[in-house]
């Protein structure tokens, strides 16, 4: 007989406005990097994706939002720039923490069938 293999779950939650995508792992993390970076550009680079689809995410993010979640400031002497706004801040910090809770959830649930060997 095959040795049997560790089971384990696997989820990925998303928030729609309406029928549209607005915050999935993949957003939030841009999101994240725009605030750590300062610029879409460098968060784009460091995900390896390019900055049109960069720009395109936070374009729709932003009008599914109905807010902005993301500033962009043009540049100037020293170059332009973008902010996650506050309301996108709070947004990420929410998905992340309800992200959280539903995997504790999901796994404690886990823990009660016969996939585990904790029955």
């Amino acid at each position: 007989m095959a040795k049997r293999s560790t089971f384990r779950t696997k989820f990925r939650l998303w928030i729609y406005a309406g029928d549209e995508k607005l915050l999935g792992p993949g957003r939030v993390e841009l999101l994240e990097r725009i605030h750590r970076t300062g610029s879409i550009q460098k968060a784009a680079a460091e995900m390896k994706m390019s900055y049109r689809q960069a720009w395109q995410m936070v374009q729709e993010i932003n009008e599914r939002a109905g807010r902005p979640y993301v500033e962009k400031h043009l540049g100037g002497k020293g170059g332009g720039g973008a902010l996650v706004t506050e309301a996108g801040l709070k947004a990420v910090a929410e998905f992340n923490l309800m992200e959280r809770r539903i995997q504790e959830k999901v796994q404690a649930e886990f823990q009660k069938t016969s996939f585990t060997d904790n029955r």
